[in-house]
């Protein structure tokens, strides 16, 4: 049995997240979604709205759980028994930033091993901070986020949104 770890900041959750979910679920036997908890990042969304977001939107999936985490995510692979650390990768920029931190995770726990995941095309420029943006802006989001994110976003942003 496999089990391999998605982490992220899910500030707030894409559907170019839950496109890479998707697919991991398909290849692994276990897929923990991983929450990351920094408490020196500003987060629009505090870490239990995105754990509840998150939830409701992965609830069909029965092999795929949603977890917080304060610290290394490799400390959290070891301690979860998971050998793959999933990436997604919309472009070349992306790339080059979870090659090094590849390294970094490899160096820190060897058992580990990283795997990444190209976006689909469709996903390949969407990215949570641009959403935020944009949400903020008035602008349609309907394609980027599922209904319920972009409901929480309306929510979150009152007026400016």
């Amino acid at each position: 049995m496999i089990k391999a770890v998605f982490p992220g900041s899910f500030d707030p959750p894409t559907n170019g997240h839950l496109d890479i979910i998707q697919r991991a679920s398909r290849l692994f036997d276990d897929v923990d979604v991983v929450i990351s908890v920094n408490p020196a990042k500003q987060y629009m969304f505090s870490e239990q709205e995105r754990l509840e977001m998150l939830k409701e939107l992965l609830k069909d999936y029965k092999n795929v759980q949603v977890h917080l985490w304060e610290g290394l995510i490799v400390n959290y692979a070891k301690e979860h028994g998971a050998k793959v650390l999933i990436r997604g990768i919309r472009s070349s920029n992306d790339f080059s930033y979870e090659f090094e931190l590849a390294h970094m995770n490899q160096n820190l726990n060897p058992q580990i091993e990283t795997m990444f995941l190209p976006s689909k095309e469709k996903w390949g420029v969407v990215k949570s901070s641009s959403i935020k943006e944009l949400a903020m802006f008035g602008g349609d989001i309907s394609r980027m986020v599922p209904p319920l994110v972009a409901q929480a976003l309306k929510q979150k942003l009152g007026n400016r949104g």
